[in-house]
Formats: structure tokens, sequence, C-alpha cells
């Protein structure tokens, strides 16, 4: 018996919620065997008591992170948004995918480790505490990864959680197949 697969996304640190709920934290969620059945919210508890009965319900439970950054990026870039056998390992839009993600590696782990801190500042200097605060060019590194991953994709930066959940299905599903 094969069980039906739900996916979630979850994103900590580049989305607005409304007044009272949790700062920069949301999800979505979509059932593989009805792509039309996204529902998402900003509140953690609805998350996690969700998930919970999926489980109880048997179904399969992916989890991405950090959407829209969700895109899947392998380990080996050149793997990105080419069926295997096909990759192409000298794309401009490897570089460009590459130079975003090492921009913002570096300039959060600059903000974790500034080297004249004092141990006491650095235990404020958290990886939630940098996303809450969500200073401009975090969201900026942010947005150059995005564009990057979505050009490699052949996609447009303007989808929707949905439409992106929507294109991601599908190319699952064709490379499933």
């Amino acid at each position: 018996m094969s069980l039906s697969r739900v996916i979630y996304a979850v994103d900590i640190g580049s989305t607005r919620c409304k007044a009272g709920q949790t700062p920069n934290f949301a999800w979505a969620r979509v059932d593989t065997v009805d792509p039309r059945s996204v529902v998402g919210s900003c509140d953690i508890t609805k998350l996690t008591d969700r998930i919970v009965r999926d489980l109880q319900n048997r179904k399969s439970v992916a989890l991405g992170f950090e959407a829209p950054l969700f895109i899947p990026v392998p380990a080996e870039p050149s793997l990105l948004s080419w069926p295997p056998g096909h990759e192409q390992k000298d794309s401009p839009l490897l570089e460009t995918i590459a130079e975003a993600a090492r921009e913002l590696v570096a300039k959060r782990d600059a903000w974790l480790n500034p080297p004249d801190a004092t141990e006491a500042e650095l235990k404020k200097r958290t990886l939630t505490n940098l996303y809450n605060a969500l200073p401009a060019w975090l969201a900026e590194a942010h947005r150059k990864l995005d564009e990057a991953v979505f050009a490699a994709y052949g996609w447009p930066s303007t989808l929707t959680d949905a439409e992106l959940l929507e294109q991601l299905l599908r190319l699952n599903h064709e490379r499933a197949a």
C-alpha cells in the first residue's frame, strides 16, 4: 500500500504576517493527489496540528524550509533544473545562483560573527533574531538568490506561493515519470 504525499513549504524570515501573528513565519501545504488543495497560515500551531493529522492519516509528509527557497537545490548545482543526463555544467545561470548564495552566506556570517563583538553581543546574534529583524540587505540578498533560482527553472519571479507549489509538483511528476 503506497501512502499519499503532502508537501509543506515553511518560510522563516521573508514573509510578513498580520498583526498579532508570529512575525516572518508562514507555511503552505499541498496534497499531491489534489494540487488545487493548497492551504496555509502564519500560525505555527496550525502547522504542527496539520502535520500530526497528516501523519495520523498515514500520509507521507515532505517538508521544505525557507520557501520560496523551498525549490530544491542539490549539492551539485549543475543538477538544478535539467533532467538527469542533460545537465549544463557551464551555464551562467548556475554561476549566478552560486554567486548569490555565496553573497547571502557571507553577509549572514559577517552579521552573526562581527570581528570585535563581545561574547554577550554574539549570544544576541542568532539567525532567528536576524530573520525576525529582516534588515534590507538580507531581504535583498534573498531576493537575488530567489530570482536566480527562478531564472534557472525558467519561471517568472512573480509566482504566487500556490503557483510555485503547482510548478514544483509538476516538475516532481515529470521527473518521477
